[in-house]
């Protein structure tokens, strides 16, 4: 296969990645079932663990998933090297009583979820997808096909729109999902249905927006991927591909660490700032027969690479921008430097991330903020601090970041994918 169909054929299973992936908890699914046909094994955090070298296993817990592959010659001292990426994405979440409506109209009620660019949710079918808690404790994934949309006013009605338009966070973000009156409607039917579940079982639920649209590749020379969710699918995707190719003959134990709500501070059971990463390392070593002081020679000698996406500079907005450091979408992907620690890369860190870039043949740029536009964060800190592993922080540039539909380089996303998959290979 040339160089130029790997990236579209790599770019269209991104598509089907995301398509499958319409929260956070199907990413998770998703992952599990990629990896499970794959040959890892599904683990239950309530049951006894089989750690052996020479096998490779993944544990879910809600929107989080774990997986890794222990090498033949793996110790109680053995490394890790983990990826690091996050399932969750800026969205609107269904709030309690989520059937609402006025004047004939069918209405959503729903909360916003992390930091979404809202005016890019306007005039777009959306899905209604996440997880139903029934009655008897089990739980379905349910996902819609395109049921709701955020009408934008008409120009007619609002001159000044295209010279100003901010948008109410609570009276004009509740979208539409159909005609009639909100007394004898349930929106939650229309999930149930999805799942095949009767609504009068639905006993809690976690059920939030997604671009009903398909992932696309345009432009001259396809050089551009259009999708929802790319932030941080992206990157997820490009771990389980890496972690599925991985092989067991490693000296280090080659992991994934898929995390939710980052986009709102990772302070979760299921997120960077929680025990799960923490508490599936130890389990995994003790599964060897590690030590205290083994366990934590083991973690001296780890790798975490925190991979998110980062700013493409904007040939409408360079002012936003650094002066001189300046990455493209299409030329790579990025290495993430802030000096105020809003992102974990260090010296060696960067040493070692380029590295991986030359033994993959892939060329990296960097990523700085502009002075004067504050920076965001990452999982990257939050997993030094809790565990002390050297963590580097990367990712691609995309444009459009929080959009209901992001913007990414085509040939940056097997790019990437192969750095990660160096990152678990290499030795170094």
């Amino acid at each position: 296969m040339s160089d130029l169909a790997a990236i579209r054929a790599h770019a269209d299973d991104l598509a089907d990645f995301v398509a499958a992936s319409p929260s956070s908890v199907h990413a998770a699914a998703e992952v599990a079932r990629r990896l499970i046909d794959a040959g890892f094994t599904a683990l239950d955090e309530a049951d006894a663990w089989p750690i052996e070298p020479g096998t490779r296993h993944l544990v879910v817990r809600d929107g989080a998933v774990i997986a890794w592959v222990v090498p033949g010659r793996a110790d109680a001292a053995t490394a890790f090297r983990i990826f690091g990426a996050h399932s969750d994405s800026p969205a609107f979440k269904l709030k309690p009583k989520p059937t609402t409506g006025r004047y004939g109209w069918l209405q959503a009620g729903v909360e916003i979820y992390g930091g979404p660019l809202l005016n890019s949710w306007l005039d777009r079918e959306l899905r209604l997808a996440g997880r139903l808690v029934l009655d008897d404790g089990t739980e379905r994934l349910a996902a819609t096909g395109p049921l709701l949309r955020l009408p934008q006013l008409a120009i007619h009605l609002d001159r000044e729109a295209n010279d100003h338009l901010a948008l109410h966070k609570q009276n004009q973000t509740q979208p539409v999902w159909g005609l009639g009156d909100a007394a004898s409607a349930d929106l939650l039917a229309e999930v149930a249905a999805a799942a095949d579940v009767d609504p009068a079982r639905i006993r809690g639920y976690d059920l939030v927006t997604a671009d009903a649209a398909r992932g696309v590749v345009f432009g001259k020379d396809d050089a551009f991927f259009a999708s929802g969710r790319l932030d941080d699918l992206a990157s997820v995707h490009a771990g389980v591909v890496a972690l599925a190719a991985a092989g067991t003959d490693a000296e280090h134990i080659a992991m994934l660490a898929v995390f939710d709500h980052e986009e709102v501070g990772s302070g979760t059971r299921t997120g960077a700032a929680g025990p799960f990463l923490a508490d599936v390392i130890e389990r995994v070593q003790l599964g060897l027969g590690a030590s205290r002081e083994q366990q934590l020679r083991a973690l001296a000698g780890s790798w975490c690479v925190s991979s998110d996406v980062g700013h493409s500079v904007h040939p409408n907005y360079p002012e936003k921008h650094d002066p001189v450091v300046q990455p493209v979408l299409g030329s790579g992907p990025i290495l993430k430097i802030n000096a105020n620690q809003r992102y974990a890369t260090d010296a060696a860190g960067a040493a070692a991330w380029n590295g991986w870039c030359e033994a993959a043949g892939v060329v990296s740029q960097e990523f700085i903020s502009n002075n004067a536009v504050p920076c965001g964060s990452t999982i990257g800190p939050i997993t030094a601090t809790r565990l002390g592993i050297r963590t580097v922080d990367v990712g691609i540039p995309i444009l459009s970041m929080h959009s209901a539909r992001e913007l990414a380089g085509t040939s940056d996303l097997l790019a990437l994918t192969r750095v990660a998959a160096e990152f678990f290979r290499t030795r170094r």
